[in-house]
């Protein structure tokens, strides 16, 4: 008994491009073209009615990821439906921001005519061939994540252990003030503003107040500070 052919709708908003696609997946008898859209929404509407099991997605269609949005509300409505993007972009935002919406697969335009249509069959076994470039830059992401919840998590515990001054001074730092700036305001001398910053460099264990300020911003974590220190 012969396997049905893999249903498949090509997205893409330019119609040289649009029809070059589906030409190269009509040559192989295990893929039928289910249709074809010029843009996202027709994407989706074109899935209400063929049920297709890929959706070949260009990223930007009549807005900017305007395929990235649809293909989360294809994915909502079909979750077994497979989605490869088809792109011309290569920056991390884009990458990740595909991938967030539950796609199997991101192929550059650019690549060979086989292999686009090899990554649609993998994608129909739910499986990702992705260039080990973009893999990479996955990969690199999720340790980049992985360390900022241990920052976090660390950074947290020490914010929590800050007496009520140290986490004014923080917060003045933060703020951009100056240590005489900051001596001034709390009506101190400079010598006990830098007294109690070597206090709080030696508790987040770092050289330079410049260090810890940086980590705070990067770990976006002021309204915490805000928290502790109105008492919530």
């Amino acid at each position: 008994m012969n396997k049905a052919p893999i249903q498949v709708i090509v997205a893409e908003d330019l119609d040289v491009l649009r029809e070059h696609f589906c030409s190269i997946l009509r040559g192989h008898e295990d893929i039928q073209i289910a249709g074809t859209a010029a843009s996202g929404k027709m994407a989706l509407q074109l899935m209400r009615t063929t049920r297709a099991d890929v959706v070949l997605m260009d990223i930007e269609m009549d807005a900017k990821h305007d395929g990235i949005i649809h293909a989360k509300h294809i994915l909502e409505e079909f979750p077994q439906t497979r989605i490869v993007f088809l792109t011309v972009h290569e920056d991390d935002e884009t990458i990740f921001s595909a991938f967030e919406t539950g796609a199997v697969d991101y192929v550059l335009k650019t690549r060979p005519d086989h292999e686009i249509v090899q990554r649609v069959r993998s994608a129909y076994e739910g499986i990702s061939q992705m260039h080990p470039e973009i893999t990479n830059k996955i990969k690199s992401e999720f340790t980049r994540i992985r360390k900022n919840q241990e920052s976090l998590f660390q950074a947290t515990m020490i914010l929590s252990q800050l007496t009520p001054s140290e986490l004014e001074i923080i917060h003045l730092l933060y703020s951009d003030y100056k240590i005489s700036e900051i001596a001034k305001q709390r009506q101190v001398e400079i010598s006990t503003i830098k007294s109690q910053i070597n206090v709080i460099l030696k508790k987040f264990n770092k050289k330079r107040s410049k260090e810890v300020i940086s980590l705070l911003r990067e770990l976006n974590i002021m309204h915490l500070i805000h928290k502790v220190r109105s008492g919530h």
